[in-house]
């Protein structure tokens, strides 16, 4: 099964009014890529990503439906460590981060549902996109979603939304030449806005040009509900995210959402120690990116009994209705990301 699919854009795109909801209502579905590949990964790494994204994938199925994209030559692999309770999908695929290069799901009030492909071109042209560019695209199609086109360039990761017209935004990501040349701020929220039902953007700085993304969002800081916000915090002084997980949190705490409720900010402060088998210069070691499932949030752990407890105490109180899993990421951690970047949510119609 290729990934090619039809574009659609009728009237009905423009006059309707769009929202995305939050990662906390209820899903008709997970979706993931089995993208991992050795061109990219390493012959060291492949093997453990390839288990973490089984184990991700098996923890999300007990709570929801997950469907997974495979490669056509590596679905009896992808079979051989997902089981049973997971859908496979044939699909070509240059990586992993189906946050990125799937669509953005929006929803009417009616609950009509619709996905936004935001043009992936990895991350601005530094990795092999042509195959995750076609994803948003197919991942539309299974989900009988009508594709919402824009002429923006961004990632699934760029985005934190509340689902009630606030979103938190990093401007090392999106206003950056490497995507958006050109636009300017008040551009992008003119353009932005309308397809997610947003009132507010609370823009963070980020960091550009420290690792692939140029600094996602979900990386930074994400909503457990309207008004409460985790950010994380990286103690280590000589980390290039040390400052600027400061500057955050400054912003955050200073920062009301489009309701005018002053923001509860809970922080998530990295662990200090990681185990050290695979432990890289781009070794993604914070909690922030968690996944919220139906009834459930799966979050990584790293090996640092304080910090792990700690983070998982947290989400406790943010999430109180949902059961914590912590699982060891740690291959995909190595290449820079989360559990977040390597799952996307389609909210139930």
């Amino acid at each position: 099964m290729g990934c090619a699919a039809v574009r659609t854009r009728d009237a009905r795109d423009l006059d309707d009014k769009w929202f995305m909801p939050d990662e906390a209502e209820r899903h008709d579905r997970t979706w993931m890529a089995f993208g991992a590949s050795e061109i990219i990964w390493g012959r060291k790494l492949l093997p453990e990503v390839r288990r973490n994204l089984a184990t991700v994938a098996k923890a999300i199925a007990r709570h929801e439906p997950v469907s997974m994209l495979a490669r056509p030559s590596e679905l009896d692999v992808a079979r051989s460590l997902v089981g049973p309770s997971v859908d496979l999908i044939a699909c070509p695929l240059d990586d992993l981060w189906v946050r990125d290069t799937g669509p953005t799901f929006v929803l009417t009030e009616q609950r009509r549902k619709a996905a936004i492909d935001f043009n992936f071109n990895g991350w601005g042209e530094k990795q092999e996109f042509g195959r995750d560019a076609k994803v948003a695209a197919l991942v539309a199609r299974h989900a009988g979603a009508r594709v919402i086109n824009t002429d923006l360039v961004l990632e699934g990761g760029c985005i934190e939304v509340d689902g009630h017209g606030t979103a938190i935004i990093t401007e090392s990501c999106v206003l950056n030449d490497n995507r958006n040349p050109g636009v300017s701020k008040a551009q992008f929220e003119d353009k932005l806005m309308p397809l997610l039902g947003l009132d507010k953007i609370i823009w963070l700085p980020g960091i550009r040009g420290k690792d692939i993304t140029d600094g996602h969002t979900d990386f930074y800081a994400r909503f457990a509900s309207p008004g409460i916000v985790l950010a994380g915090y990286d103690p280590d002084p000589e980390s290039y995210d040390h400052e600027i997980t400061k500057r955050h949190l400054e912003i955050l705490r200073a920062a009301a959402d489009a309701g005018g409720r002053k923001l509860e900010v809970i922080v998530l402060e990295g662990p200090t120690t990681i185990r050290e088998a695979y432990a890289t210069d781009e070794f993604a070691a914070g909690y922030i990116g968690f996944y919220v499932c139906n009834a459930a949030v799966i979050m990584q752990e790293f090996g640092d009994a304080q910090a792990d407890l700690a983070a998982k105490k947290a989400l406790e109180k943010a999430f109180p209705d949902r059961v914590i899993e912590q699982v060891a990421i740690d291959g995909i951690a190595a290449g820079g990301g989360s559990i977040h970047c390597a799952t996307q949510q389609e909210p139930a119609a």
